[in-house]
C-alpha cells in the first residue's frame, strides 16, 4: 500500500487498512461480512416492529430492548458504508470531517448502548427485588427519562473528542488500523502533544463503560442475593430466566469492547489480521447477536414472532 504523506497544512486524508496477503480473498471475505450486516439490520428492525405492534410487549423491559435495537441499528448503518466500500470497491480513503463524523457516532452509540444496558439491569433489579413497586417505579415517563439520560450523557461526553482531533495536525502516513474511524487509532496519528486528549479519552471510558459495568455487577449481586432468599428452586429458576437475556447481552457487548481496548493499548505490533478480526467483531457481534439472544431466550418475543408470522400468512391467504 502506498504511503499517504501529508504536511501539517494539508487537508488530512486517512486510509483504512486492508488485510495484507489476503487480497485475492477480499470478495469472499466481504460475503459473510455483508450477510452479518444484513442480519443485524433485519434482526434489529424486526425487534423494533414487534415491540411497536404487539401490545403484550408494551412493558418497560421491552421498551429498553427497542432502544437497544435502535442503537444497534444506528451502529450498523454508521459503519457499514466504510466496511463495504473497502472490501467490495477497494475505496479506502476518507477525509477528516467524514472520519470525525463516523467516529463520533460510533463512540456515542456505544456509550448510549452501555447506558441502556444499565437501565435494563435496573429494570431487572426492581422486578426481582421490589416487584410490588415495579409499576410505580418504572413508568413510561421514567423509561423515557432513563433512555434520554443515556443519550445526553453519550453526546455531551463525546462532543469534545472530534474537536480535539480537528485542531491537531496530521503529518505522517495516515493509515488507520481498522475499517472505520476509532478515536484511539486517530489520536495515535496526530502530531503534537496529545496528553490531554488521551487523558480525556481515559476519563470518558471510566465515566461511562467502567461505571456502567460496576453498576451492572452490583445490581446482579443484589439480584442473586434476593433470588437465594426466595425459597423454592422453581422460583429461583424462573427468576434467573428473566435475567438470562440481559446477561447474555451484557457479555456480548463488553467482551469485544474490552478486547479491542486491550489490543490497542498493549499489542500495537499485533498481526493486521487479528486487528481486522477484532475490530469487525466489535462492530458486528452485538448488533447481530442481540436479536438472536432475545428471539431464542424470551418467551414473549417468541410469542410475538409467532403472532406476526401467522398474521402475515392470513394476509397472504386473503
Amino acid at each position: 500500500m502506498p504511503a499517504l504523506n501529508h504536511t501539517a497544512s494539508d487537508c488530512p486524508t486517512f486510509s483504512f487498512i486492508r488485510i495484507p496477503g489476503l487480497e485475492a480473498a477480499y470478495i469472499w471475505i466481504s460475503i459473510p461480512i455483508c450477510l452479518l450486516y444484513l442480519m443485524a439490520i433485519v434482526g434489529n428492525s424486526l425487534l423494533l416492529i414487534l415491540v411497536r405492534s404487539d401490545h403484550n410487549l408494551h412493558e418497560p423491559q421491552f421498551y429498553f430492548l427497542a432502544m437497544l435495537a435502535l442503537t444497534d441499528l444506528g451502529l450498523s448503518l454508521t459503519t457499514m458504508p466504510s466496511v463495504v466500500a473497502i472490501f467490495w470497491f477497494d475505496v479506502r480513503l476518507i477525509g477528516l470531517d467524514a472520519c470525525l463524523t463516523q467516529m463520533f457516532f460510533i463512540h456515542t452509540l456505544s456509550s448510549v448502548e452501555s447506558g441502556i444496558l444499565v437501565a435494563m439491569a435496573f429494570d431487572r433489579l426492581v422486578a426481582i427485588c421490589a416487584p410490588l413497586n415495579y409499576t410505580r417505579i418504572l413508568t413510561r415517563s421514567s423509561v423515557a427519562c432513563l433512555s434520554v439520560a443515556a443519550l445526553i450523557r453519550g453526546v455531551s461526553l463525546l462532543i469534545p473528542l472530534p474537536l480535539f482531533l480537528k485542531n491537531f495536525p496530521f503529518c505522517g502516513a495516515n493509515i488507520l488500523s481498522h475499517s472505520y474511524c476509532y478515536y484511539p487509532d486517530m489520536l495515535n496519528l496526530a502530531c503534537g502533544d496529545v496528553t490531554f486528549s488521551s487523558v480525556y479519552g481515559l476519563v470518558f471510558v471510566l465515566c461511562t463503560f467502567a461505571v456502567d459495568a460496576v453498576f451492572i455487577l452490583v445490581s446482579y449481586m443484589k439480584i442473586l442475593g434476593t433470588i437465594m432468599k426466595l425459597g423454592t428452586q422453581e422460583r429461583n429458576w424462573k427468576s434467573l430466566q428473566t435475567c438470562a437475556c440481559h446477561l447474555c447481552t451484557v457479555f456480548v457487548f463488553y467482551l469485544p469492547l474490552i478486547s479491542l481496548a486491550v489490543l490497542h493499548r498493549f499489542a500495537q505490533d499485533t498481526s493486521p489480521i487479528l486487528y481486522t478480526t477484532m475490530s469487525n467483531t466489535y462492530l458486528l457481534m452485538t448488533p447481530v447477536l442481540n436479536p438472536l439472544v432475545y428471539s431464542l431466550k424470551s418467551r414473549q418475543i417468541q410469542a410475538a414472532l409467532r403472532k406476526q408470522f401467522w398474521a402475515q400468512r392470513v394476509i397472504a391467504g386473503e
